[in-house]
């Protein structure tokens, strides 16, 4: 297994795991709350096949990787991505964010710039701005997100069963497009991530990352579900393509947040297409 060291906390180090496989293009998958990098499955192996050299990682406090108290706010995740891309001396990468990865992807832009990096996607993804404000009329009251922090405090398991039913669309997709082996699955990598990780995460996605959408100058492109319960299209994908000058959309009709699952052929298809130019 391997692992970069980002920190320290105490006596303990922080680690994040990764995986980096194939040749080619090097193209970085950053995957969503409160999941881990094994999420991609159904993209790695399609990338792999297309030439292209894999790399995913578990953000701290998921998957494999260590769980320290702190640092669950995108700036730190950020540094995070930077250390490994640092580390693998990646050159003109593709960071792809799904979900809460996609704070990673326009805060990167933000920090950093188009260092190291070629191309955008986001996918199901948290930007441009989630909170309601005077400034920000589109977004979703903090009421909902102080009720997910108490539902986490209260019973995270019984929360966790909750999400990934709306994360899949499971009264619709359920024993079609997605089984109930699969959101098991996605249960089980969630209910082993880290219970102070996965709630201060919450506080994370209040983040504004109008500013660092607009820092992206790279080909661009946005990938998202007209049927999305946890990100709504219109308050998020939709905003996010307005924002990036030259992106382009790609709406999947009736797919869910997981949509990297649900309808892979056409994520994937729409992906390598986009990679292709």
């Amino acid at each position: 297994m391997q692992y970069i060291n980002v920190g320290k906390e105490n006596s303990s180090s922080i680690d994040l795991y990764y995986e980096d496989h194939g040749k080619g293009m090097p193209v970085v998958l950053i995957h969503g709350w409160p999941l881990s990098g094994t999420s991609w499955e159904k993209q790695i192996t399609a990338l792999l096949e297309a030439g292209y050299r894999v790399i995913t990682y578990d953000r701290r406090g998921f998957g494999n990787s260590s769980r320290p108290s702190s640092g669950y706010e995108y700036d730190t995740l950020t540094e995070d991505l930077r250390k490994l891309m640092i580390k693998l001396d990646l050159r003109d990468a593709v960071l792809v964010g799904f979900s809460m990865g996609g704070g990673e992807v326009a805060r990167y832009f933000g920090k950093y710039g188009k260092d190291r990096v070629s191309k955008a996607v986001f996918m199901s993804a948290i930007p441009p701005f989630l909170l309601k404000t005077p400034g920000n009329p589109e977004g979703v009251n903090g009421s909902v997100f102080e009720g997910i922090k108490k539902a986490l405090s209260k019973d995270r398991p019984a929360f966790l069963s909750k999400f990934f039913s709306n994360f899949y669309n499971v009264d619709i997709l359920g024993g079609k497009l997605v089984s109930d082996e699969v959101v098991r699955l996605s249960w089980n990598i969630a209910a082993g991530a880290s219970a102070k990780g996965t709630l201060d995460c919450v506080s994370a996605w209040l983040e504004d990352f109008r500013g660092d959408l607009k820092r992206i100058d790279v080909p661009t492109l946005v990938i998202h579900g007209d049927a999305d319960r946890i990100l709504p299209l219109a308050a998020t994908g939709k905003r996010t393509h307005e924002a990036i000058k030259g992106s382009r959309l790609v709406v999947v009709k009736d797919a869910p947040h997981g949509l990297t699952w649900t309808h892979f052929n056409k994520v994937n298809d729409a992906l390598l297409t986009f990679l292709k130019k």
